[in-house]
């Protein structure tokens, strides 16, 4: 990738990253702070908004690192490489345990919170997140592109002065064959005819008014909403990580088409928007979390509307002492003045 095109994307994954976090702790806080952390399918939210927030914390600053080509030795270059694709890997994974959970809800309903229980949740994303690293650091034993290297990163290879590439150290038939289409896409398969069961077992549910009561109607209501907010999570992954995939697959297996460094990247930040549109998902389409974030916007929007009543106050009481004292002063100057003349 040229010089200059490398600095402009910079500036870009920046923002990118401090949306990643800002929004992605506003979600946390949310969830954690409207006691819905007890309900399995929020533990799964929590623990990828988490997800996201170390895509914005840690996979952004490493990229870059990585993109500006930091000289290090080849074994950290490679370690660099797998923590980024690790955080990717894991949000896959835990937005296949969300698609499997709102599955078992409206599959079994009478048995699920005794099948789905809060340890078991947490016990699942715990096993997401190890998945996620075995997946994710398999180059770091061994499939990597060390042996394509030309001679010079080859003798620097033991040294701090290898310069580290992303697309130099990992093989894009790893990205391409082990993760795309091993992993990635029958993940989104999955995801999708789960949704697609949910979507028409709760859309039959509500047409054929099953219980007969407000309440159940509700209920089943509220799932289907649900299950479109989420839904639309695994929309924006598709959108956001496909045509990375794409590429890359296009660049390894049709040679006569050459794929610049920059449409790779460009793949790569948009893959990384994912991260930072997900919490706007929760905040304006999952009700529990869209509650607490207005109810925390509205108590933010009172005490600054309060400390501008108490800053103006005090600006009143302050000119009114200062004219009370320039009062006193006065007349401490025209009293001795009566006297003398009396």
């Amino acid at each position: 990738m040229a010089s200059s095109s490398r600095w402009s994307y910079i500036p870009l994954e920046g923002v990118i990253a401090a949306a990643c976090c800002l929004g992605n702790v506003l979600v946390i806080w949310a969830v954690r702070t409207g006691g819905a952390l007890r309900q399995p399918t929020f533990c799964f939210i929590t623990a990828l908004a988490v997800a996201d927030f170390l895509v914005g914390s840690a996979a952004i600053p490493l990229s870059v690192l990585v993109d500006i080509h930091l000289k290090i030795s080849f074994h950290a270059c490679v370690f660099m490489c797998c923590a980024f694709i690790m955080v990717k890997i894991v949000s896959v994974a835990l937005l296949l345990a969300i698609a499997v959970d709102r599955f078992l809800r409206v599959y079994i309903p009478f048995r699920y919170k005794s099948t789905v229980t809060h340890k078991r949740s947490w016990m699942m994303v715990v096993l997401c997140w190890g998945i996620a690293a075995v997946w994710g650091y398999i180059p770091l034993f061994g499939w990597n592109d060390y042996t394509t290297l030309d001679r010079e990163n080859q003798s620097s290879r033991n040294s701090t002065s290898f310069e580290c590439s992303f697309m130099t150290i990992i093989p894009t038939s790893y990205l391409v064959n082990f993760i795309f289409f091993s992993s990635l896409l029958p993940s989104l398969v999955i995801m999708a005819g789960l949704y697609l069961y949910v979507f028409l077992t709760t859309r039959r549910q509500l047409r054929a008014h099953i219980g007969e009561t407000p309440v159940s109607s509700t209920d089943y209501h509220k799932e289907h909403k649900l299950a479109i907010s989420l839904a639309l999570v695994l929309v924006l992954i598709c959108v956001c990580w496909l045509p990375l995939f794409i590429i890359l697959t296009v660049r390894l297996y049709v040679r006569s088409i050459k794929v610049s460094s920059a449409i790779i990247h460009s793949g790569v930040v948009l893959s990384h928007v994912n991260s930072a549109l997900n919490p706007i998902v929760y905040a304006f389409r999952i009700p529990k979390i869209k509650e607490t974030c207005v109810n925390l916007w509205r108590r933010f929007y009172h005490k600054e509307q309060l400390g501008n009543k108490h800053s103006d106050g005090a600006d009143c009481n302050r000119g009114s002492n200062a004219k009370n004292i320039s009062t006193i002063l006065e007349g401490a100057v025209h009293t001795p003045a009566a006297t003398h003349n009396s």
